[in-house]
């Protein structure tokens, strides 16, 4: 989403970055580029003006420009800033504003928001993260009776994440539904109450008092507005809107996977004084994230987002999974099965795009594999060529001759040139795992990352590897040739 402003901000600090001392003009030069590319990327006027002179105000202290490297504390200054704009980050990592789940239950959960914002589907995700995440029972109701099939649409999505969903009555009003679902969390023990209430395509007195007649029947815990962060500047206005009138606890984001400027998502909490608690990153039911102001932050400068990817890859990859690899590559066995479970990985993790975009130093990568054509209809190619080959060629990649290529290409509707290419790369692979058993096996991957030179000291390519910086933005050889799309 952050996209343009990551692009624009970067080209900025690469400059203040590269020289040896700044003046005061500097800084404001600077400051005013930074204005202009919050403006483009649809910041409220008064949030990017009030951002801007707070960042002034600290950038041109004599400590930063006599500093040995001021570019990099106007870095600094603006990441700090940009977190507290988004809402502050919790205590050592953690979430900023946390769902609060420990009240006497049900603690309940009130979703509000216009039509079409996503309310529904992000009420079953959420209902979802509360069962996995937290380990609570919960209980979902929707209350809207005026879109066609909106309560059915909640009854399906409960099946598809196993939380259970209040019966509904013909007829009946939000209020007396709200009463209904009250009594029935009591009565089956759950834990927490999640609310779907009806949407509007405006903002007027009616839903309004609606909202409000809910929320006195069911004294929420939570107010939460979900807003479509695809609507920009029109989001903030609605969530002022909302807050003016409704009692919010906080705001969820959906569609944040999208190619929007991020105006809103930079807006929202200097504009309702409420925290973004989540962010929806797709359709499925699992895209959704705790909002993270320190994260996201570090996405928007560039400087990558190194825990979510952990946290991405350990809800993706299962352990056992991780261990029978881990098992093979120490015994010199790494065949196209593995590759495949890899490259299906990767599809499950979001794709090369997301994965470049949250590693540091990845920025120029990213903008590179854009530029060769790269996308991750890569992956889907690779699978099919290793789909279109047999079980033992698959077990025995040295098995692949002319014949058997040509007859894998018009399988997987590829090219001999791209079998090739995946065969290569799959020899890499296993180099580079014979590399790390000469090593001392998984024990030797501390040499690779980190060992006072940095993560990825000594790997090529990698940021803090002899690569590092990759110039003129190219990804290494090897990976152009690799996944380079013909």
């Amino acid at each position: 989403m952050f996209d343009t402003l990551s692009d624009r901000l970067t080209g900025v600090f690469d400059r203040l970055r590269g020289r040896g001392s700044l003046n005061e003009q500097d800084v404001r030069d600077a400051m005013r580029e930074v204005r202009v590319a919050l403006l483009e990327a649809d910041v409220a006027l008064p949030v990017a003006r009030s951002f801007i002179d707070k960042v002034t105000e600290k950038a041109v202290g004599s400590q930063v420009l006599k500093s040995v490297t001021p570019g990099q504390q106007v870095v600094k200054i603006v990441n700090d800033e940009l977190v507290a704009m988004l809402g502050g980050e919790g205590e050592d990592g953690a979430q900023a504003a946390p769902l609060l789940l420990d009240a006497k239950p049900p603690v309940v959960i009130m979703m509000v928001g216009l039509q079409g914002s996503g309310k529904t589907t992000t009420t079953a995700k959420l209902g979802r993260l509360i069962r996995e995440k937290h380990g609570k029972k919960a209980l979902m109701a929707s209350l809207d009776v005026n879109r066609p099939a909106a309560q059915e649409q909640l009854k399906v999505l409960g099946e598809q994440v196993d939380v259970a969903t209040l019966p509904i009555v013909a007829g009946q009003q939000p209020v007396d539904i709200a009463r209904r679902a009250m009594e029935s969390a009591r009565l089956q023990n759950s834990d927490v109450l999640l609310l779907d209430t009806a949407g509007r395509l405006h903002v007027d007195e009616a839903l309004m008092a609606e909202m409000k007649a809910v929320a006195g029947v069911s004294v929420p815990t939570e107010v939460l507005l979900v807003v479509d962060s695809l609507t920009g500047q029109d989001a903030v206005n609605v969530a002022k809107s909302f807050s003016d009138e409704v009692p919010l606890t906080g705001v969820v984001l959906t569609r944040m996977d999208g190619d929007a400027r991020g105006g809103a998502a930079l807006s929202m909490r200097a504009v309702t004084g409420k925290p973004i608690k989540f962010a929806g990153t797709g359709e499925k039911l699992d895209a959704i994230e705790a909002f993270h102001p320190g994260r996201v932050a570090d996405r928007i400068l560039g400087m990558g987002d190194v825990v979510s990817l952990v946290e991405k890859a350990a809800a993706v990859v299962e352990k056992e999974d991780a261990d029978r690899l881990a098992k093979r590559m120490m015994q010199g066995k790494f065949d196209m099965n593995d590759l495949r479970m890899q490259l299906k990985q990767m599809q499950n993790m979001g794709g090369l795009g997301m994965l470049a975009g949250m590693l540091p130093g990845m920025k120029k990568a990213k903008a590179a594999m854009a530029a060769s054509n790269m996308d991750d209809k890569v992956l889907v190619h690779m699978d099919a060529v290793i789909g279109s080959m047999t079980a033992k060629e698959r077990a025995n990649p040295a098995l692949m001759n002319a014949k058997r290529k040509k007859r894998v290409a018009a399988g997987s509707g590829t090219s001999v040139q791209e079998v090739n290419k995946l065969l290569k790369m799959h020899q890499e692979m296993g180099r580079a795992m014979k590399q790390i058993k000469k090593m001392g096996g998984l024990k030797g991957l501390g040499a690779l990352f980190g060992g006072g030179g940095g993560m990825g000291a000594g790997m090529p390519g990698l940021p803090g590897g002899p690569d590092a910086g990759l110039p003129g933005g190219q990804l290494p050889p090897e990976m152009q040739d690799f996944l380079k799309k013909k």
